[in-house]
């Protein structure tokens, strides 16, 4: 019992102290490679927050519907709405403008409130996308 006793003594104290220790550095060795090229470490995907901040704060260009979408946010039937549209669709007036079949025909009428009509027609038909 003794000798039991005296061999836990001796040996609990050396492996707490093992246990406390770190193991020295291995050398450095080259990355894996597969038929000669390095492996590829895949990472978790950034929030699109961080992407934004990595990217030097810059913004994702906005598409025509993410723009008109914008424009519906301003007082409807005032002069900042159209100009808002006018500044996606540089208007050109026509003196017989065709039928507008699409929110890019919406420029060439000559009448600012018939323009301002065609365009919020078009862009309340637009699902709401995300911003």
């Amino acid at each position: 019992m003794r000798k039991m006793i005296l061999a836990l003594a001796v040996l609990y104290p050396t492996a707490a102290f093992a246990q406390g220790t770190t193991p020295p550095a291995a050398p450095a060795s080259p990355p894996p490679t597969v038929g000669g090229k390095p492996l590829v470490q895949v990472g978790t995907k950034k929030p699109a927050a961080a992407k934004k901040e990595v990217a030097g704060k810059k913004e994702a260009p906005k598409s025509i519907a993410q723009k008109l979408q914008a424009c519906q946010d301003i007082d409807d039937a005032t002069k900042e709405r159209l100009q808002c549209y006018d500044a996606i669709f540089v208007p050109q007036p026509k003196p017989k403008p065709p039928a507008a079949k699409g929110v890019n025909d919406c420029r060439f009428l000559k009448e600012e409130d018939e323009r301002l009509t065609c365009y919020n027609g078009f862009a309340d038909k637009i699902p709401k996308l995300p911003r």
